[in-house]
């Protein structure tokens, strides 16, 4: 048997005698997040590596193999188009054209002034409303976005962060409606407020006061709503913020533990939230390093989650995730291109163990998918899935000498954030200090002087570029007249709801915040009184306060 010795040896002298000459010897090649990448991989790039503490078995601790024992050929993973325009009709009718055309789940796009808790009708939502998003101004808004979608039968992601809790509650009363109980719904809110501070930057309150709500989220579901996905921690905008792939890895995580401690800080069992916590990571264009990102987070969360947190089921310790394709790489640019873009970052999260998938339409560089880009995109995940042969087998990189050395080396970088980050006193101090802002801005920065200079070549951007290049697809516009619509529509609610009703939930509502009552049995109250999301988050603000960002030069 050949000792590991042996072949450092051997290399040695390979590298000596037959490569130490090669032309590229002395060309620096790194990945995305500047981690250095060696010529060539051996036993000995892995020799300290335990199998069963480092990889285990596909559904057993520490999961880095998969969460589940037979992964992709058991299941597939959920093809999870995020969608959302104009007003719950349109977004109504692009779900329905997706669930026929083979999606199975759905993923739910809000406006902006959705995203920043005003209603339809607030000044500082004109020109904005149903634009990025669809439009959800009241419980009405929420029925018609999931009309003749029964609930009890679809999972659903929502990206809401800021007001998840009323989103959210909103979602349960659609159900209600429908004639379906909160204990059968599936899905996600991703309720990720941290990440919003750090990156995507659409908070409302201040963040202990967020915090609470999300603890708050964390009880009521456990006792209600135990299919549901309470936080998807998500990795996705940090990155699409300028991060590199190292700190997103290291930042969700940090976001994650976070979530967990505050948890337990309000007193709740870890075992009675955690299983319900998952993560959204995005998969950018280093095929491979996104690849060991997946399995390292896997890895770290299982072992943090039983040694240092003590959970004790097992569910508490699985890293459940979406994946979205990385919106940042695409590019204006020859943007029929995006779609081979699509493709490799879609393939590198199923290699990698993602749950659920959206795969990103070569147009949204410019606008929102048409119809039939967003099909496009959705049939390259199906043509991976039926096609390709790589859910035949589980985790077919593992072993991989470069794969593990890698695996490894992001786990040990990931480790030297969380030690920083311990340093400020946690996530929250650290976000005050700019500490998360100014490590993505510098990454950020890196990288585009590093596209400038040549150094990354982006086809169609700074390298094989077709000078009288022309754009040669159709994009989807909105109509102006959705926001006029839109407001119209709630104006009659206003005048046809029971207005003593939400006027009395709303003040039952602003007494609880300023208790120690869970703030969700009264926000569901309110929503069933078709208060609206801008009169419920006003309540709100007028006893949490809001939130601004210290300036960071």
């Amino acid at each position: 048997m050949t000792e590991v010795r042996d072949i450092e040896r051997s290399y040695q002298s390979w590298y000596e005698e037959r490569y130490s000459n090669a032309a590229e010897r002395d060309v620096k090649f790194v990945t995305i997040s500047q981690q250095p990448i060696k010529e060539l991989y051996t036993p000995g790039d892995i020799k300290d590596l335990d199998y069963f503490n480092d990889l285990g078995f596909p559904g057993e601790f520490p999961y880095t193999r998969g969460v589940q024992s037979s992964m992709h050929r058991g299941r597939l993973w959920t093809m999870r188009q995020f969608a959302g325009f104009a007003t719950a009709i349109e977004s109504n009718q692009r779900y329905r054209f997706l669930l026929n055309k083979g999606q199975t789940g759905l993923s739910v796009a809000f406006d902006m002034p959705t995203l920043m808790g005003y209603d339809s009708d607030h000044p500082f939502s004109e020109g904005e409303v149903g634009r990025c998003g669809v439009a959800i101004d009241s419980l009405a808004d929420m029925e018609t976005l999931f009309n003749e979608i029964p609930l009890d039968k679809v999972s659903t992601s929502m990206t809401i962060n800021g007001p998840a809790s009323i989103i959210w509650a909103m979602y349960i009363a659609a159900a209600e409606r429908q004639g379906v109980s909160s204990e059968l719904l599936n899905g996600t809110i991703q309720n990720d407020i941290l990440k919003e501070y750090i990156a995507q930057k659409s908070w409302i309150f201040p963040p202990r006061q967020s915090m609470r709500l999300i603890t708050d989220i964390f009880e009521y579901a456990s006792k209600h709503v135990p299919l549901w996905n309470t936080v998807s921690v998500s990795g996705y905008h940090i990155r699409e913020a300028g991060s590199n792939a190292v700190q997103e890895l290291a930042f969700t995580l940090a976001d994650g533990f976070a979530y967990v401690e505050a948890g337990i800080d309000a007193g709740l069992d870890v075992d009675d939230f955690a299983p319900r916590l998952s993560f959204f990571f995005n998969s950018h264009m280093d095929f491979f390093e996104e690849i060991a990102k997946y399995r390292a987070a896997r890895r770290i969360w299982a072992k943090r989650m039983k040694e240092k947190y003590g959970a004790i089921n097992p569910k508490s310790w699985l890293l459940r995730f979406h994946t979205q394709t990385a919106g940042c790489s695409l590019t204006a640019e020859q943007p029929e291109n995006n779609i081979i873009r699509t493709a490799f970052e879609a393939l590198s999260a199923v290699l990698g163990g993602t749950q659920s998938l959206h795969t990103n339409s070569m147009d949204e560089v410019l606008a929102l998918p048409t119809e039939k880009s967003v099909e496009i995109a959705l049939r390259t995940q199906q043509i991976i899935a039926h096609e390709t042969g790589v859910t035949n087998t589980i985790d077919p990189l593992a072993g991989s000498y470069f794969m593990e050395s890698l695996t490894n080396k992001m786990e040990a970088e990931a480790e030297n954030y969380f030690a920083q980050i311990e340093k400020f006193g946690g996530v929250i101090n650290a976000i005050d200090e700019g500490y998360f802002q100014k490590e993505i801005a510098d990454a950020a920065f890196d990288y585009q002087r590093a596209i400038e200079k040549g150094d990354r070549i982006v086809v169609g951007m700074n390298e094989f570029i077709n000078q009288d290049e022309k754009l040669t697809i159709d994009i989807l516009k909105i109509d102006p007249k959705v926001e006029l619509k839109q407001k119209d529509k709630l104006a009659r609610l206003k005048q046809s709801r029971d207005n003593e009703s939400v006027e009395r939930s709303l003040q039952a509502l602003n007494t609880a915040a300023k208790s120690n009552d869970n703030t969700m049995p009264f926000i569901l109250e309110a929503v069933r009184n078709y208060a609206t999301l801008g009169e419920i988050v006003s309540e709100l603000k007028s006893v949490f306060g809001v939130y601004k960002e210290k300036p960071m030069f």
